[in-house]
Parts: C-alpha cells; structure tokens; sequence
C-alpha cells in the first residue's frame, strides 16, 4: 500500500512538524451484535470512507456505536455495569467484528453475560465478559489497542465543566488504546485501590492492622508512577497542537501523586473514610484558554464562554485523534455521534475535512445531505 506522509488540512498541527500518514484505510470492515442492547441480531458492513446511521431516538444509532467503541477499549462509555448492556430478557450477548485491512484482518470479539447461563434445567456460572482474538481469549491489556477509534458524542461538550472523573475517563480511554504499559499499570493501580480500600474498612473495624497495607502502599506506588507518567507524556501532546479560530488551547495537568509521605500523612483520614485519598484515581485536568490580543491563559470553566468550552473540546478531541494515529500508525475510525448537530459552521469544517481522509461512522437523526460528503453509504434504522 502506498503511504503519503501529509498534514491532513484541518487536523491539529504538531509544532514538532512530525507528519501524518494518511490514507483510506477500512479499519472496520463488518460488524455482528447478538442480543446487544435494543439489537436481536445486526451484521453491517462498513466502506473505507462514510457510513451515515439514520434513526430516529431511540432507534439504537449510539448503542452501535457503544459496541464499536467497545471493540477498541474493552469497555464501554456509558454502562456502569457491563450486564446493562445486554438486551432484555437474554443471558449472553456477543459484539464481533473483522478489522484491519484485508492482508493483516483479525476478528475481534466481545461476549457478555449475566453470570449465569441456563444449561437445560440447571443455571450454570459464567464470566461476566469474556475478550476473544480470532477465538483466542484475551486479557484486557492484550485486547484494547487493536482497532484504534475516536469517538465524538454531544457529552464530550461537557468535558470542560464536567466532573474530575470524566476528564479521567477520557485520558484513560485514549491511553488505553494506544500504550501496553499504561493498560498494564492502570488495570494494577485499579485493582490495587479496591484491595486497599476493602482493607482500610476493615481496619476501621477493627478486622485487620496496619502492617498489612505495605503490600498495597508499594503496588499503588509504582503503578501509580507509570499513569501520572504516560498521563502527562499526553497532556504534553495536546498542548503541542495548534488552536483553532484564533483561539489557544492548554491543559494543565493537576496531579495527585501517590508518594509513602503521602500515604503517611493522610493515613489517619484514609482509615476514617475507609478510602484511598491520595493517587491519580484523583488527578484532574483544567482547560485553559486565550486569544489572540491576549498574552495570558485564562481557566476556561470560570471565565470562558460556551462556545470557547466548545471549540476547546473540539481541538482536544482532533488532539485525540493525532495522538492515536501518531502512537499506534494506524488510522483510527472516527465515529461521530449525532454531533454535526450541535456544532456551528466553522467547527463543522474542521470536522469534515478529517471525515473526508478517514473511515467515519456518523449517526444522525436528522437531514444532512446538504454537508456534501463523498463516498457515503446509508444505513438506515427502524424507530
């Protein structure tokens, strides 16, 4: 295949001047979902370039998405519980899909249950979810990372003003796409946090004593280290890009380290509130922003305007998608939910000409023939 090293006109620039390689390439060339969310059965197939989802509400349009975001990351960006994702009344629900290109495909797979399937008369236990590679079962650090997407929803414009944990939620989804190291130190902190936090209460009962936190003190430690590494290998990224319509763009990264002083110094409170408070499960990240007349940056949640928040989220997520395509050499799918919609002319542009060099799944409720997009095939679902 031929590569041609280009900047993609309305992409971020790097000011590094590293190139893009773009090309049209079908990451995701068909998809089968089995009893996921409001779907029986669906099998679609997907072009190298457009594929717009039409539907009124309701009619299942960001569910597909949620099973193709799913196939990147191994999670999903809306369900608190993985059984919610499971169509009503059913036991097990299957995502699977071919993706790369044709030479190097793989068929990815993710299977869902309630933990409990019936086996004639009798129920039996089942995993909850399990991660397949051309039928191989995974790890979830050895199953993010293998079909890059990026996706773009009407509540990514409340990232600016919205909750620590959802910027959180963000760098991990990016970062978990694109870095072994960081699945790997993340699934570890996570699970380091749970363990201790179940000790810290029974330490408070009076069920367990102190020395028994060391082990959970060192694991948090060093993974620890490793997120708030790669997190800020990332904020330094995104603050490399160029702004849009006169308008710059910073991230300041407010990291909460996980230190032993740390640790000692909150140890009391921690065994009080039988919770881990120290650590990056409490970074947070704040949008900063100036004009052109200006020579300061200004916290854009405080004194920006909506339609700065906006643009800021739009750089941040055209961010998103160079990095992804900068650490992995792979085109990520766009997939756009609804989101034409909500933005005005200029940010649509810069959105389009992105869509016009790459895969990109767009659903919509509404008309948008009048975009003028090229290439596209139309999937049309029921209400």
């Amino acid at each position: 295949m031929c590569l041609v090293a280009v900047v993609p006109t309305g992409a971020p620039s790097v000011r590094n001047k590293r190139a893009f390689l773009v090309q049209l390439v079908k990451m995701i060339q068909k998809l089968e979902v089995i009893n996921f969310r409001n779907f029986a059965h669906k099998l679609i197939k997907f072009p190298a370039s457009t594929t717009v989802v039409a539907g009124p509400n309701a009619s299942g349009k960001t569910n597909l998405l949620e099973s193709i975001h799913l196939l990147s990351t191994g999670k999903s960006f809306r369900a608190e519980r993985e059984f919610e994702m499971i169509n009503y009344d059913q036991e097990i629900a299957r995502i699977k899909a071919r993706v790369g290109e044709e030479e190097e495909s793989e068929v990815l797979e993710v299977v869902l249950t309630t933990g409990q399937l019936t086996a004639g008369a009798k129920l039996k236990v089942a995993p909850r979810k399990k991660l397949l590679v051309d039928g191989v079962g995974k790890r979830l650090m050895d199953f993010a990372g293998r079909f890059p997407s990026v996706l773009f929803s009407p509540q990514d414009m409340d990232l600016v003003t919205s909750s620590p944990s959802v910027r959180r939620q963000f760098f991990n989804a990016v970062l978990t796409q694109t870095d072994r190291e960081y699945r790997r130190s993340f699934l570890a902190y996570e699970k380091g946090i749970k363990r201790r936090n179940r000790l810290l209460f029974a330490i408070r009962e009076g069920a367990a004593n102190r020395n028994q936190l060391t082990y959970w003190d060192m694991l948090l430690i060093k993974n620890g280290d490793t997120v708030t590494r790669l997190r800020q290998e990332l904020v330094e990224y995104i603050n490399r890009q160029s702004g849009l319509s006169n308008r710059e763009f910073e991230l300041q990264y407010s990291k909460n380290l996980v230190t032993e002083e740390r640790l000692n110094k909150y140890a009391e409170a921690e065994v009080a509130a039988a919770q881990t408070l120290v650590g990056p499960h409490r970074d947070d990240f704040v949008f900063m922003v100036k004009n052109g007349s200006s020579s300061k940056f200004r916290e854009l949640a405080r004194f920006g305007s909506r339609g700065e928040a906006r643009l800021a989220v739009l750089w941040l997520k055209l961010s998103e998608f160079a990095f992804i395509a900068d650490k992995t050499h792979k085109e990520p799918t766009l997939l756009l939910d609804d989101i034409l919609s909500e933005l005005d002319e200029v940010r649509r542009e810069a959105v389009l000409e992105v869509v016009a060099k790459h895969q990109t799944i767009i659903t919509t409720a509404e008309d948008i023939s009048d975009l003028n997009l090229s290439n596209v095939e139309k999937i049309s679902l029921g209400g």
